[in-house]
């Protein structure tokens, strides 16, 4: 009714809002706006006239919702494990004992070229025939999307383990989001039918932090991860992440107790054998500067190249994926060729060829890590336009071998190039300075204390350059442009 008080799916649809990133189309500004926003239910926590946030934490309704969080923290938890626990057993399995157990001395050459073949395949039949596309659009960078149906899992499990197995250039964390999300959010209809809208989203939510979390080798990393991605903020942000926090905490537990059992480890990011960091200096806050316009100009180029790909690629799903999977090979061979190490650096997501590159980066020549970031980009941006999985990782991966190959350049120490490049790399491809910050400076541990001021540098260096070097989009019909006024025609 007109005056009538906002209701409270008005309300939080305006704090969910996202703001408009740059390089994003209307489309999917008004899409990230949609799925987040939590409509109205019937009772519980959605009823039509709700308490004040302050008065809904210390109601008895959410507490029982803290209890379901941490219950459904359990089981997502262990299926993050399982699905994480085998995409490692097989990678091996397939890259390393197949041609082995087919009579080859050790993985040939042009072992590439089948596997990518078959995994593309796989990935576009998938897309193609199964229900949910195979989960989240990659080119689209990392961002919060709707909880999935339980029709739609088996799809996004097939097409995500296809990509990680058969060696294309993107991580787990984005199949991860919508599987937790997707089984919390199946958890909860299994035990009461047609729950709460909001209580479905706020569990689902709860179910994507468990499944992340862990992988990312912190629950508090893997807050601030889908706090900046949904944009959220304020009294609701407390009332949403508080779930998320209690079942990503569960969920390291459960992680570590499966890691002990079964002897596999956690599958969490992390740095063994760090050096150690020296303080800033002038200089290298001079290249600070370097690092963030070079990664900002990279990151820029791979997402425009990745998005005009896909459009090819999806006139032709399954015969444009074979063709694209053979590009990812062609990349990892010439690289081998080129510097005599393995293909296996420009193959992956790079979450655990980090360690290796870090500890063994003397013996990697200048032109060696040029070379790497070139094939690992461009692996990168057609694994982007064509498989599904996420983006964080590989960008991380580009980021630590530029910032290394900048190291072999004066006035710059090793672990500040490895940081800076990781941190300014992550926010030219995910558009999330704080998260950036974070993943380079937690990474490395100890370490990152030191160089974080120049990582901020980096970071917000990149984050602005991608901003202005992005392209806005063009305005969709019947919204004004910035500046005019709703209702009014542009002169």
């Amino acid at each position: 009714m007109p005056g009538s008080e906002p209701s409270l799916s008005h309300r939080v649809a305006g704090r969910f809002r996202f703001a408009k990133a740059a390089g994003e189309t209307a489309d999917e500004v008004r899409v990230r706006e949609e799925t987040l926003r939590m409509p109205v239910a019937k009772a519980g926590l959605g009823a039509a006239s709700p308490p004040d946030p302050q008065t809904l934490l210390r109601s008895r309704e959410y507490l029982r919702l803290l209890v379901l969080a941490a219950l459904i923290g359990v089981p997502v938890s262990a299926v993050a494990f399982g699905f994480l626990a085998l995409v490692g057993e097989l990678q091996p399995l397939i890259y390393t004992d197949l041609p082995k157990a087919l009579g080859f001395d050790g993985t040939p050459l042009w072992w590439p070229l089948p596997l990518l073949a078959v995994g593309g395949l796989l990935v576009g039949l998938t897309v193609q025939y199964l229900p949910g596309h195979g989960g989240h659009e990659p080119t689209a960078g990392f961002r919060a999307a709707g909880v999935p149906t339980p029709i739609e899992l088996p799809g996004i499990f097939l097409a995500a383990l296809a990509t990680l197995c058969f060696a294309a250039v993107l991580g787990p964390e984005s199949p991860l989001l919508a599987l937790g999300g997707g089984l919390a959010a199946g958890a909860v209809r299994m035990v009461k039918r047609d729950p709460p809208e909001q209580v479905s989203a706020v569990l689902g939510a709860a179910g994507s932090f468990a499944a992340i979390s862990s992988l990312l080798g912190s629950p508090l990393l893997g807050a601030f991860l889908l706090m900046e991605a949904s944009g959220l903020g304020g009294a609701t942000m407390a009332l949403v992440l508080l779930p998320g926090l209690l079942a990503s905490g569960i969920g390291a537990l459960i992680f570590i107790g499966l890691g002990s059992w079964t002897g596999l480890g956690t599958y969490s990011l992390a740095l063994h054998d760090v050096p150690k960091a020296t303080l800033p200096t002038a200089a290298e806050f001079g290249w600070a500067l370097v690092i963030g316009l070079s990664a900002a100009c990279v990151g820029v180029g791979i997402r425009w190249l990745a998005v005009r790909l896909r459009t090819h690629v999806e006139r032709r799903r399954v015969p444009a994926t074979v063709v694209m999977g053979l590009v990812v090979a062609g990349l990892a061979i010439g690289y081998a060729e080129g510097t005599g190490k393995a293909a296996s650096d420009v193959l992956y997501s790079g979450d655990t060829a980090l360690d290796p590159l870090l500890t063994h980066s003397a013996a990697y020549s200048a032109g060696a890590l040029l070379l790497l970031v070139v094939c690992k980009g461009l692996a990168y941006c057609v694994s982007l336009s064509s498989f599904r999985g996420g983006p964080v990782f590989p960008a991380m991966f580009v980021g630590a071998a530029g910032g290394i190959l900048f190291s072999h350049l004066p006035g710059l120490t090793l672990v500040a190039g490895f940081a800076m490049g990781i941190g300014a790399m992550s926010a030219a491809m995910l558009r999330l300075p704080l998260v950036s910050v974070l993943l380079a400076t937690l990474l490395i541990g100890a370490q990152g204390l030191t160089v974080m001021p120049l990582v901020i540098v980096a970071v917000v260096v990149s984050y602005v350059a991608t901003a202005r070097l992005t392209p806005p989009p063009a305005p969709e019909a019947g919204h004004p442009e910035p500046g005019q006024r709703p209702g009014r025609a542009q002169q």
